[in-house]
């Protein structure tokens, strides 16, 4: 657990962050979310008109007494959210220095805590050419323990597979609330179809696109023979100047790639490399992207 550990400090501010989500939630128990449904709760909504077998306590009296109408109270119902933390652990992810899987799953925790002092739930899946593992949804403080050391125990392995990956825990997932995929987004199949599948099952998408400054800025020259992380065909290559600037206009091509699909999709999205001092990327990067307020 030691590379998961977060000083008290730094807890205290998580403390005063919540994880943002644009749609009223409709989960399946009261929490500290507004909800569209009308209820029991303590916020005054609108009135209707009393019917045979409404519960006689919110009946609104005064008016009766002066209108001779009987009308019904509603109220707005608080609700919980449920946090779907889905890290992608696949083999790529084990690239950089600090490795991307590691400042992932420091990312994941740091959401987790927000989420656990919050009172929603927060659930975790763990993503390569499926999910690998899952922790079920849980709530409260005292749950903030179990979920650091299930992360803890995170090693990257495996090819991705987003598209078979997400859609496979948006099919499981029986309570639809936010998911926050954390990837490199290497996947040679794209990530498109997995990013949708979430949508389609009512997900609300958060994307952070991890990179690892060693992508931002490679360091290479020369004849080299680059070895797939996992598992593909090695390559042989002459790496000079016009071979990185090649580069670097198609990993920015990507970058606008993504960013579109995102912004057509209403998927909040912040990409971060991985040189990015940890605590600027969850007080500054996640408020600047809408993740959390």
């Amino acid at each position: 657990m030691a590379r998961l550990l977060f000083d008290e400090i730094f807890l205290q501010r998580l403390e005063k962050l919540s994880v943002v989500s644009r749609r009223l939630a409709v989960g399946l128990g009261k929490g500290e979310r507004r909800s569209p449904r009308k209820g029991s709760g303590v916020e005054f909504r609108d009135y209707r008109p009393y019917a045979v077998g409404d519960d006689l306590r919110y009946v609104d009296w005064n008016i009766y007494s002066r209108l001779e109408r009987m009308v019904l109270k509603l109220f707005v119902e608080e609700e919980d959210l449920c946090i779907h933390l889905l890290v992608d652990a696949s083999a790529s992810m084990a690239f950089g220095s600090p490795a991307k899987l590691d400042y992932a799953l420091r990312a994941a925790g740091a959401l987790g805590y927000i989420g656990l002092a919050n009172l929603e739930r927060v659930a975790v899946g763990l993503i390569g050419a499926g999910v690998a593992t899952a922790l079920r949804p849980r709530r409260g403080r005292g749950q903030f323990l179990p979920l650091l050391g299930f992360l803890s125990d995170v090693r990257p392995m495996g090819r991705t597979d987003l598209k078979a990956a997400l859609e496979e825990y948006a099919l499981k997932a029986t309570a639809p609330g936010v998911a926050v995929v954390i990837s490199d987004l290497l996947d040679p199949e794209g990530y498109q179809a997995g990013l949708t599948a979430l949508l389609r099952r009512r997900f609300e998408v958060l994307l952070l696109h991890l990179v690892a400054e060693e992508e931002l800025h490679p360091d290479l020259n020369g004849d080299l023979r680059l070895l797939d992380a996992e598992g593909g065909p090695p390559r042989e290559m002459t790496v000079d100047g016009p071979a990185l600037a090649a580069y670097r206009e198609r990993l920015h091509g990507f970058f606008g790639e993504v960013e579109g699909f995102c912004l057509r999709s209403r998927i909040d999205y912040v990409r971060c490399s991985t040189a990015v001092p940890f605590e600027d990327l969850v007080l500054r990067h996640f408020r600047r992207g809408g993740f959390v307020r």
